[in-house]
């Protein structure tokens, strides 16, 4: 970091991203972050109050890279609502899986947060299910899905895909035909969640 160079919070969390990644979050420390930066530990701690509070800023900005890209697809109201839950479903497992494999250090930083019930893990979490809901919602009004509360319905379809998006079983994203067994789910989730009598849009551009 040059010298002129002022330090504000985006500067620390860029260097702890790639302290994270060279040193993994166990052994990643606050003085790591200040070395890299060429400034005291001290200097960090005005901007970030700890350690924990420094993972979880760095973990929320990183997390944060892919909502646009979910939010968008939740709110696409040109596909119709079946098919906008089938397409958010896999673009969340393609996200996570991505992360895993191209940024491993900083999923286990986001995993160690889960695992303490961190506000970062339990924020994300509530973001997605957010997202569920509109799409849910979308369904429910426009006659797609069975009549209820799309709130409670985005929790039921965020917990029946647990396997495809919690760190518990990222080890089984890479697994060859992955993406086969969440399409499975999806469409027994939307066989559950359409109207009766109808023909079942099943999100595919074909029976």
């Amino acid at each position: 970091m040059a010298a002129n160079t002022p330090l504000d919070a985006d500067t620390i969390l860029a260097a702890t991203e790639e302290t994270l990644r060279r040193h993994g979050p166990a052994k990643a420390t606050v003085v790591d972050v200040a070395r890299a930066l060429g400034v005291s530990h001290t200097a960090v701690y005005k901007h970030f109050p700890s350690k924990t509070a420094l993972r979880e800023a760095v973990t929320r900005r990183w997390l944060s890279k892919d909502r646009d890209t979910l939010a968008a697809i939740a709110g696409d109201t040109e596909l119709s609502p079946p098919r906008r839950l089938r397409a958010w479903l896999t673009a969340v497992l393609a996200a996570k899986k991505a992360k895993v494999r191209d940024d491993p250090e900083l999923y286990a930083a986001y995993g160690m947060l889960a695992a303490e019930h961190s506000s970062v893990a339990a924020d994300h979490v509530a973001d997605l299910l957010d997202q569920l809901r509109c799409i849910l919602a979308d369904g429910i009004a426009g006659g797609a899905f069975q009549a209820g509360d799309p709130a409670e319905a985005a929790r039921a379809v965020f917990d029946a895909t647990f396997r495809f998006h919690h760190p518990a079983h990222a080890a089984e994203w890479q697994a060859p035909g992955i993406e086969a067994e969440l399409d499975a789910v999806c469409t027994l989730l939307l066989h559950g969640l359409q109207t009766r009598p109808t023909t079942p849009d099943l999100g595919h551009d074909h029976p």
